[in-house]
């Protein structure tokens, strides 16, 4: 089952200029997908952020996702190779 975003994920405009972090800290989802992205395992990422629950990594994988899938398109920019 997936994780309830909304106990995990606030964005309040005194923590952080607004960005969604995860509940109780000041850690950003944005943060979490780059490491993630970046290669780091879950593991690796709840072992460098104590605070973080393997439920709440979870729930920000799903708020991206859940954003990610808004009524709008993003392009991306596709270099040419000459």
């Amino acid at each position: 089952m997936a994780p309830d975003v909304n106990k995990w994920i606030v964005a309040d405009p005194a923590i952080c200029d607004g960005k969604p972090c995860v509940k109780g800290t000041r850690i950003p989802v944005d943060l979490l997908l780059d490491k993630l992205a970046a290669g780091e395992s879950f593991e690796q990422v709840l072992e460098a952020h104590p605070r973080l629950t393997d439920e709440a990594l979870k729930a920000a994988i799903a708020f991206a996702s859940q954003n990610l899938k808004a009524d709008l398109v993003y392009p991306v920019e596709q270099k040419v190779r000459g």
